[in-house]
């Protein structure tokens, strides 16, 4: 089952309780649903965290516990998404979501100048923040609800592969 394989990579939940940023969200770290791995916790904690991942907010991991929470998905497995949007992939990620923003407006999208200096970006702010924005919460949105879909549709095609071969091997003997 896909159990298996979350499992060999989720940290204790009990040191996930104790952890001093995760202080805030009190009691309801105890619901035993945020650290259970069945199909909907897990379907639930990748929408969350795939949509934090493209929001470009501090304190991702934050609010991604916060949501995770608040909808009883996996805890771990929506804090962990949010790193997809790391140092090194912050860059193109984010640049895909303003092209889309800007798709969306209907704005031409502005190409990035050959010496880029932080006056042309204070500069430029104003006319990049709506569809850097908006292409941030509609990507997010999209890619949370296809971490969903998927995620349920791979669980269900599992459970169905192990229940013919269980099936066939009992009938085989």
């Amino acid at each position: 089952m896909p159990r298996r394989l979350f499992q060999r990579y989720m940290p204790d939940p009990e040191r996930l309780r104790q952890h001093p940023s995760l202080r805030f969200l009190g009691r309801l770290l105890h619901d035993p649903y945020l650290w259970h791995l069945n199909r909907h916790g897990v379907s639930r904690a990748m929408a969350v965290g795939l949509f934090v991942a493209f929001l470009p907010i501090p304190l991702q991991m934050l609010v991604s516990a916060a949501l995770a929470t608040l909808v009883r998905g996996n805890l771990p497995i929506a804090v962990a998404l949010v790193w997809l949007t790391n140092p090194l992939t912050m860059a193109p990620v984010f640049f895909v979501t303003y092209q889309v923003g800007a798709w969306l407006l209907g704005t031409p999208p502005r190409s990035l100048p050959d010496d880029l200096t932080w006056e042309w970006v204070t500069g430029q702010l104003a006319t990049l923040w709506q569809p850097f924005l908006l292409g941030s919460v509609v990507t997010g949105l999209v890619m949370g609800a296809l971490g969903y879909m998927a995620t349920q549709g791979y669980w269900r095609w599992w459970v169905r592969r192990q229940w013919r071969r269980r099936t066939q091997h009992r009938s085989g003997q």
